[in-house]
């Protein structure tokens, strides 16, 4: 990889870096606006994005401790979808493709969002690279090599950074309640657009039974405080497999701690986490959007940002909440059934069930309460378990069979690949 080339990656790879570059720009090109205030702007934005990260790494720390526990408790084997362990294998043996059809999918998003209707910029760079990974890897097989692999994907790459955002636009409207400057830039994006139809359809009114309406008894006012409860659920649900621990593991949790003294503590970081995200977003989102509006004048007019999807997380703390509940029921169910039915087994990956199935919970609300909110979850929850699973003999052959990727965008999209691949006798 040539020295420009890897600096092109390292920086598109880091998305604080890229934010902070696009808001430094967007404000650069503002009518009013100073050097100073583009470089205020754009370091603001870098550093909104580091709280979010830092909440999110807070989060997923609190959930390592989750899955093995109840893998112990309740005997559960399979596969277990984790994007990052799959890229890390993906980049072992495609690190070039990967890193060319990333950079590629950057320059052919921004000519996209120039020349089509979909005027979109994906800013969620760390999914842009796992879905770089998918296809450098998915393609491959196809025996696109070099130049052609990288032409290719790079191309479908950039697409799919502007019609992605361009399915979840209206999603991002209901949430706000008007129209949004902002969309989602999330590959997930097949969970959201479908836990949001089935809620409309089976959901309630979001007018009279939105599940960040709930009223509580006064003895449990304190309840309406998204961060207390937030933390009580999580202490709930750290509890239920600690009890069906063997004695001696229950006892270890935590080193020289009490075990339950260690879950509390995890309990209520995670929900610290969920704060802390909450806030990175805000931060992201004051200076992203109004820096759009320099970018949209000059480079790409009308233009809106493709955010993560913990940027509907302020509009649902509680539908956070029950999104992954129910998406994590569904995924436990998933794994019960499809072993009968000839699919491999996908053990529930704590993390997507958590980050989608929680966007899901805030859609399915907005759509249909807090029964859209239960439904947008569960739907989720299947959806991304079937999808794993059919993705897994389109990556097989690349020995990535011991893992797939957790999130829907991936798994469609990989599949359709394979799809292609074994109609063409390629695969």
């Amino acid at each position: 990889m040539t020295g420009i080339l890897k600096v092109l990656v390292d920086i598109l790879s880091v998305p604080a870096i890229l934010v902070g570059l696009t808001a430094f720009a967007g404000y650069l090109a503002t009518k009013g606006k100073t050097f100073s205030d583009a470089l205020a702007g754009g370091i603001k934005a870098a550093i909104g994005f580091f709280i979010l990260v830092a909440g999110a790494v807070t989060l997923i720390g609190s959930l390592d401790v989750l899955g093995p526990m109840i893998s112990e408790a309740f005997n559960v084997q399979g596969v277990v979808p984790n994007n990052e362990a799959i890229v890390a294998i993906a980049l072992g043996q495609l690190g070039q493709a990967t890193a060319i059809i990333m950079v590629l999918g950057f320059v052919f998003n921004i000519l996209f969002a120039r020349f089509t209707p979909f005027k979109y910029i994906w800013l969620t760079g760390h999914h842009s690279l796992y879905m770089a990974s998918l296809l450098a890897a998915t393609l491959s097989v196809l025996g696109l090599a070099s130049w052609v692999l990288w032409l290719v994907g790079g191309l479908l790459l950039g697409f799919l950074q502007v019609l992605m955002p361009a399915w979840t636009q209206h999603l991002a409207n209901k949430i706000t309640g008007g129209e949004a400057d902002w969309t989602i830039g999330h590959f997930s994006s097949l969970s959201y657009v479908v836990s949001g139809w089935v809620a409309r359809i089976a959901g309630g009114d979001p007018a009279k039974t939105s599940a960040e309406d709930m009223e509580f008894p006064k003895g449990l006012g304190f309840l309406r405080e998204s961060l207390v409860s937030t933390g009580l659920i999580m202490l709930i649900i750290y509890l239920v497999p600690a009890i069906f621990l063997p004695s001696d593991s229950r006892n270890a949790l935590g080193g020289d701690s009490t075990w339950w003294v260690y879950l509390f503590t995890q309990a209520l970081t995670f929900s610290a986490g969920v704060a802390v995200v909450i806030y990175g977003v805000r931060v992201i989102l004051g200076e992203i959007v109004p820096a759009f509006t320099g970018i949209a004048e000059r480079l790409v007019p009308n233009a809106k940002p493709g955010l993560d999807i913990p940027v509907v997380f302020p509009f649902g703390a509680n539908s956070v909440i029950i999104g992954f509940l129910s998406s994590f029921v569904a995924g436990i169910i998933m794994l019960l059934i499809m072993g009968p039915i000839g699919l491999a087994a996908i053990v529930p990956g704590l993390v997507p069930h958590f980050f989608v199935g929680g966007g899901a919970g805030v859609i399915g609300n907005a759509f249909g309460g807090r029964r859209g909110a239960v439904i947008g979850g569960f739907v989720n929850g299947i959806i991304i378990s079937l999808g794993a699973a059919l993705l897994l003999p389109a990556l097989g052959g690349l020995g990535f069979e011991n893992t797939t990727y957790g999130d829907a965008d991936f798994q469609w999209v990989g599949s359709v690949i394979g799809l292609l691949g074994r109609l063409f006798g390629v695969q």
